[in-house]
């Protein structure tokens, strides 16, 4: 197993989390930042599971090292699941929270309390070097505020309610959160099989 991963973002947050993550494996992490060139994949899949494949795969040929990718987004069961894989770009492709999360609840309209309920999701898909590619997912399981609620967080933090803390999840502070998201759901599952992994 090499001794360095490569993580398939440009964002810093996500790649600090992995970072604590694969420090205690021991191995360093480069990113998306690292390379020379730039590398665009076009997230075309069906499932969130397709997108972080595509990712991993398309960045692991190129660069010939592990590469980690992930994909997530925000589950309404009231929305039939939406916005699933298009949570980012739900009101428009230029991917505003707030017009997102006023999208949402405009569409939640009328639906009332016990039906609000929902679900973060995260897609981990680690490529090797060998052409395998292994999946894990991680949710976190809420309800959707009929208000924004915290100043804490991004996305659709404000409305995701937790009912067993009785706070949002941009009420959360950032430690908090880290413990309960779908991130670190799928990094404990990654966890789990490790060793398994990299020892085939």
């Amino acid at each position: 197993m090499e001794k360095e991963i490569f993580i398939a973002s440009k964002n810093k947050g996500k790649i600090s989390e992995f970072e604590s993550f694969f420090k205690s494996k021991g191995l360093s992490v480069k990113s998306l930042l690292d390379l020379p060139e730039e590398v665009d994949v076009l997230e075309d899949g069906n499932t969130f599971e397709e997108n972080a494949i595509k990712k991993a795969e398309t960045i692991g040929k190129k660069i010939g090292k592990p590469v980690l990718a992930d994909d997530s987004g925000l589950e309404v069961d009231a929305l039939n699941g939406e916005p699933g894989i298009f949570s980012a770009r739900y009101a428009g492709i230029e991917k505003s929270d707030d017009a997102n999360n006023e999208k949402l609840l405009n569409e939640l309209t009328g639906i009332e309390r016990e039906r609000r309920t929902a679900r973060f999701v995260c897609s981990l898909a680690i490529y090797f070097p060998t052409g395998e590619v292994k999946t894990v997912r991680g949710t976190c399981e809420g309800m959707i505020a009929e208000t924004l609620q915290g100043e804490h967080g991004f996305g659709y933090d404000p409305l995701f309610y937790l009912p067993d803390v009785g706070m949002s999840m941009a009420q959360l502070e950032q430690e908090e959160k880290n413990r309960r998201s779908h991130r670190a759901n799928a990094l404990m599952k990654l966890a789990e099989h490790w060793q398994e992994w990299t020892t085939e």
